[in-house]
């Protein structure tokens, strides 16, 4: 008897690397390739499982001593904005937001460059040129947007007035946030948030449940935005739970306390039921 469903995708793991947010640590994530006629199905369901997307891959963490980064997203029913969280909304409200097929420009490039200059100048993607900003924004296979936001009033400051940009899949419940990045001299306008709030009104308008925003890591000054958003939960030990406060959690992780990366596996659902 032929099988009808497509072969199950293999998964692998990283060689340690130093880990982006704590020093001093190593990180490895469990990964695995997207495409194919089931990619879009793929990334529905692993994205419920606290996996992330970059290009044709899909990974998450898989850190032996530590669990730091912890998958998030916001039920859009329970979000309500805080006071602060107004003002940010209101602050860019000014902003016109376009959304288009992910094709990459040399505006957005030059933003993107400026952007990591002058907030993650030591990172990993410190050294991306136009060709790998190109492929990040392009080679996806699944349902992917690019979202510009604009500034009618902007001088001509080299990015054709953009503000923001956000790259984004469309999930069958709801939006991941997969890349975004603003204007350095805007800093103080919280485009952060707002590229958050605004993804909100988006799920909103399309019925959608979710809103994904990436890792949120304990402690790190860089994320503390994240953890402010009124229903927040984030991916913890098999399950979505409520973040409840943030202030209880802590990065280390006892090694025993941490499943073997083939029994990670064998937890993970596929789509149709399926087991790895």
């Amino acid at each position: 008897m032929r099988h009808t469903l497509p072969i199950a995708p293999q998964f692998y793991v990283t060689a340690p690397q130093p880990c982006p947010y704590l020093d001093g640590r190593m990180e490895r994530k469990l990964f695995t390739a997207l495409q194919g006629e089931g990619a879009e199905q793929l990334n529905d369901s692993l994205s419920k499982q606290g996996f992330r997307r970059s290009q044709n891959v899909l990974y998450r963490p898989s850190c032996a001593e530590c669990s730091a980064c912890l998958s998030a997203r916001i039920r859009v029913a329970d979000f309500a904005p805080s006071r602060s969280q107004r003002r940010v909304d209101k602050r860019n409200g000014h902003l016109q937001r376009r959304a288009m097929s992910p094709w990459a420009t040399e505006e957005q490039f030059q933003l993107f460059r400026d952007y990591l200059d002058s907030r993650h100048a030591t990172g990993g993607m410190a050294d991306m040129d136009l060709f790998e900003f190109a492929a990040m924004v392009e080679e996806t296979p699944v349902r992917t947007r690019l979202i510009e936001y604009t500034d009618p009033d902007a001088p001509d400051d080299g990015y054709d007035g953009m503000a923001a940009v956000c790259l984004t899949d469309i999930l069958d419940d709801g939006l991941s946030m997969v890349y975004s990045f603003f204007a350095p001299e805007r800093q103080k306008h919280s485009l952060g948030t707002y590229l958050i709030l605004d993804h909100i009104a988006i799920a909103r308008e399309m019925g959608l449940p979710y809103v994904y925003l990436g890792y949120w890591v304990p402690g790190s000054p860089k994320m503390d935005y994240k953890a402010k958003f009124k229903g927040l939960e984030i991916y913890r030990k098999g399950a979505w739970q409520d973040i409840g406060d943030p202030a209880q959690y802590e990065a280390d992780t006892h090694p025993l306390s941490v499943a073997p990366i083939a029994e990670q596996v064998a937890q993970i659902s596929l789509p149709g039921s399926r087991s790895v």
